[in-house]
């Protein structure tokens, strides 16, 4: 049986888990929800970044994204920070929804699941 290796394991969740060469990271969430969507999305995406990382993998080996923001008026806005932000040639399959988060001021949590 292959072992699983979770990374910043806390009491309620870990930020990735790792198994059979698979990296699935938990929804990322900005550190500062005073910015805009495209702030937040910018430094959530930066956080993906070192995540991905310290996985052993990075942003081209994306295998699946799910995209949550309150407020589907704003997916412009998001989509300016993931578009500068993807891997060109390699985007993702992605899914985009609104969603109330777990925070009124958090405009958008992305969870991703990559290849290691």
């Amino acid at each position: 049986m292959q072992s699983i290796q979770r990374i910043n394991v806390e009491k309620r969740l870990s930020d990735v888990a790792v198994y059979n060469g698979v990296a699935y990271l938990a929804g990322q969430i900005p550190e500062d929800a005073s910015l805009d969507m495209t702030g937040q999305t910018e430094q959530v995406l930066s956080i993906i970044d070192q995540l991905l990382e310290v996985a052993g993998t990075n942003k081209s080996r994306i295998l699946m994204a799910q995209i949550f923001i309150s407020n589907m008026a704003e997916f412009d806005a998001m989509n300016k920070a993931w578009d500068a932000w993807v891997d060109q040639g390699n985007a993702p399959p992605r899914a985009t929804v609104e969603a109330r988060l777990a925070n009124p001021n958090f405009k958008v949590e992305i969870v991703v699941t990559a290849a290691v």
